[in-house]
């Protein structure tokens, strides 16, 4: 589920704007980091080993220069660290020019300090030091900007710098026999950095795109949760973001499944509403499940019981039988449940099979996938008989001819009165 830049909506382009926000700030503390580290090296090395300083810098005295250059850059790269953290909090962009802005000062650090170096201890030395090195650290981190013009810039503006210093730096002897300071030399390892940039916008508009269909995902996603509630199993979940969860109302045939669990109510007054609600979940865990398993959707928890569908969303020439057998697994779990339990349950379950209207509901706001009819009022109504005929499973005589012989145990309780409707009933009882 891949969706371009343009295609994202507002919603989505802030989302992703907060993650670059985010890699953005990254990128910058690490810059710091690596500069106080850099710092720490070069403190060590005039406390501890002076002579290998002497050897580096030719004058251990030089010591300013990486603080001359670092700490003015560790208090700009905090000054845009704070710039990022009000942007985040405010939830904007970072405006273009303030990026290409950072990338030619952040990029331009390894110049001057090759500048100075080459002056104090000459370009065959600085140049062939590890100096030109942290060009390559800007290009790297250039990745998470997540942007291929501001990589390929950054590359852009080391090239320059190398290939400038190299060339028109006054200190740079002419007509030397040196390999090492050669143009030549000096203009491929610029036309390197050049391309190091480009490959480190390639990967940073990869990471872009990765981030933007991950967006789009967890949005199509949490639509799917809004209309379907969280209790969807995934191959359901899968299945509604492969085709779409903006279906128009359709009638459909469904088998509707009501459970409740019996005296729950009165149990409860004399447990702690924690013991209440625990003993809920555990139930419901173990319901639920089966329900997924048999390719049903939990559509609704009516307190301490619940309205499952199977044959919606998605046609299901089985739904009648997937219903009926996730009735039976249900009440065998729930027996299996019971044993050494202080608070032993018992459920009804009562299915009906028939037309619903089924879709979205709700607000423009706030929707979520039903089903209505009288489907879903009559499957209500046998479920509550269950009290009355001291059963656990009562099926409608549409669901018991749908099934075949997988209800060959049921035994019918003959025409029942059921309430709302004015004539009787044929209703089965399976367990």
């Amino acid at each position: 589920m891949k969706k371009t830049l343009a295609a994202l909506s507002d919603a989505d382009r802030r989302a992703l704007n907060r993650e670059v926000l985010r890699t953005e700030r990254l990128r910058v503390k690490a810059l710091i980091a690596t500069s106080i580290l850099l710092l720490l090296v070069a403190a060590t090395l005039y406390l501890f080993f002076p002579a290998q300083l002497d050897r580096i810098l030719r004058n251990r005295n030089d010591i300013w220069i990486p603080f001359a250059t670092v700490v003015p850059f560790i208090l700009f790269e905090c000054g845009v660290l704070a710039l990022l953290r009000r942007d985040l909090k405010l939830d904007r962009a970072i405006p273009l020019w303030r990026r290409y802005l950072g990338a030619l000062i952040e990029t331009s650090l390894p110049t001057i300090a090759l500048a100075i170096q080459m002056h104090r201890i000459g370009p065959l030395q600085s140049l062939g030091f590890t100096l030109p090195l942290i060009y390559f650290l800007f290009i790297i981190l250039s990745t998470l900007r997540l942007d291929f013009g501001l990589s390929a810039f950054t590359g852009l503006v080391a090239a320059i710098g190398l290939a400038g210093l190299a060339l028109l730096h006054p200190d740079m002897p002419v007509g030397t026999d040196e390999p090492m300071l050669a143009p030549g030399y000096h203009l491929s390892r610029a036309a390197i950095l050049l391309v190091a940039g480009i490959l480190a916008g390639a990967v940073g508009l990869q990471l872009r795109r990765q981030f933007e269909a991950s967006i789009a995902a967890a949005r199509a996603r949490d639509h799917v949760t809004n209309l379907f509630g969280q209790h969807v199993s995934p191959q359901v979940v899968e299945r509604l973001l492969a085709s779409g969860a903006e279906a128009a109302s359709e009638t459909r045939q469904v088998a509707v499944m009501f459970v409740d669990i019996r005296g729950f109510t009165a149990a409860a007054k004399s447990r702690t509403p924690q013991d209440v609600v625990a003993r809920l979940d555990q139930a419901f865990a173990v319901l639920v499940d089966i329900v997924d398993r048999n390719g049903g959707i939990v559509n609704k928890f009516l307190g301490d019981g619940f309205l499952a569908l199977f044959g919606a969303p998605f046609d299901d020439p089985q739904a009648a039988n997937r219903a009926l057998n996730a009735s039976r697994e249900m009440l065998a779990a729930i027996e299996r449940d019971n044993v050494g339990s202080d608070w032993p349950l018992r459920i009804g379950i009562g299915l009906h099979l028939g037309d619903v209207v089924a879709g979205n509901v709700g607000s423009p706001r706030r929707k979520e996938y039903t089903v209505i009819g009288d489907t879903v009022n009559f499957a209500s109504r046998i479920e509550a008989l269950n009290k009355e005929h001291g059963c656990q499973l009562l099926i409608s005589d549409a669901l018991y001819h749908a099934v075949g012989t997988d209800a060959a145990d049921a035994v019918t309780l003959g025409g029942v009165a059921v309430r709302g409707y004015e004539e009787a009933m044929t209703v089965w009882r399976v367990a």
